[in-house]
């Protein structure tokens, strides 16, 4: 994750973590963020202050059970636009194009040609591993794309996904989308359910192996 905090328009520090953990779970309440941070709200408002002045955090007021109604915290579009995006504007001029001289199918099989040279870069290395090492290896190789991923292990053991580096471009080309979850699946050998998808409404991705086929592989290991 450092590398993606790095790349926050010059930011360091709480700023940063706290642009990061918006990201990973938002919204978020100050006295959230201070529970994840040791740290108490009133420590955190100033710093959410100064990112809201900043034009990068929101907040509104939410009811959340019995009492009085709290203020939530989230990124705004552009404090979105500060995670790591893969050429977007000029790869979806070059997709559109591509759609209107080759359908669905040109654009698909330009969209899977950058995952072929990682899922063949990274297939020796991958194989040797047990699953769960397969998986921590798969979020540091996306997280490298901008994916900002990470393994989970409980209750299921799943691959996460907080930043899209093509959201974008999934949202007017779906077969990102699919794409991507085939390549993921090849990544890592077994197969997956997407237990979360951000083009649903989630706030992130998510990718989980079944709870039978994970006890296979433990056995087999």
């Amino acid at each position: 994750m450092e590398d993606v905090v790095g790349a926050l328009g010059g930011f360091r520090g709480v700023r940063a973590d706290l642009l990061v953990a918006l990201k990973k779970s938002q919204p978020l309440t100050a006295h959230e963020l201070g529970e994840q941070f040791g740290l108490t709200a009133n420590a955190l408002r100033r710093h959410l202050k100064a990112l809201e002045e900043d034009g990068l955090v929101r907040y509104r007021r939410e009811v959340r059970g019995v009492g009085a109604p709290v203020f939530a915290y989230s990124l705004t579009p552009a404090g979105e636009a500060l995670f790591p995006r893969s050429y977007l504007k000029v790869l979806a001029t070059a997709l559109d194009a591509l759609r209107a001289q080759a359908g669905d199918a040109g654009v698909e099989a330009v969209l899977e040609a950058d995952w072929m040279r990682l899922a063949d870069e990274a297939a020796p290395v991958l194989e040797s591993l047990p699953l769960h090492e397969r998986i921590a290896l798969v979020a540091e190789l996306l997280t490298a794309k901008g994916y900002m991923a990470e393994p989970v292990t409980t209750p299921t053991l799943t691959l996460r996904i907080h930043n899209c580096a093509m959201r974008e471009i999934a949202e007017r080309f779906p077969e990102a989308c699919a794409v991507e979850a085939r390549f993921v699946e090849r990544l890592l050998g077994v197969p997956l359910v997407r237990s979360a998808h951000r083009r649903d409404g989630c706030g992130h991705c998510e990718y989980g192996v079944s709870g039978h086929l994970l006890a296979v592989q433990q056995e087999q290991a």
